[in-house]
């Protein structure tokens, strides 16, 4: 299973990994939307990213998280009612929800935030 891991003492919070994301999966450039977060934390930072563990899966009362043939947990908008609960859940606050949309959306590790980010704080 690929997975996305981070080197957090490499980045830079310069946000490219982030507008990657949002422009491809929500077609616009907001960080906000991104499935990818950068936080500042403590004077350092978090980068927020699912590490596929599936927690999620067992919270979910509409059954709308799977983990597909590849090993990454995926949510199937159709079933999702919007309770969030995942969200709520997700130890690592990977699980993103914008007001914009009525489901939640995460890190499925697709990798092209790893193609953008030039410090190499990303690696699938």
């Amino acid at each position: 299973m690929k997975v996305l891991k981070v080197a957090v003492e490499k980045c830079i919070s310069c946000g490219a990994c982030e507008e990657k994301c949002s422009t491809l999966f929500k077609k616009e450039n907001d960080r906000e939307k991104s499935c990818i977060q950068i936080n500042p934390k403590n004077g350092g930072r978090v980068i927020n990213v699912c590490n596929q563990c599936g927690r999620c899966i067992d919270v979910c009362p509409a059954e709308a998280l799977k983990r597909d043939a590849s090993g990454i947990v995926r949510l199937d908008a159709k079933r999702c009612v919007g309770c969030l609960i995942c969200v709520g859940f997700c130890p690592t606050s990977a699980m993103r929800q914008h007001d914009d949309y009525l489901v939640p959306f995460k890190c499925i590790s697709c990798g092209q935030c790893v193609n953008v980010c030039e410090q190499g704080a990303l690696v699938l």
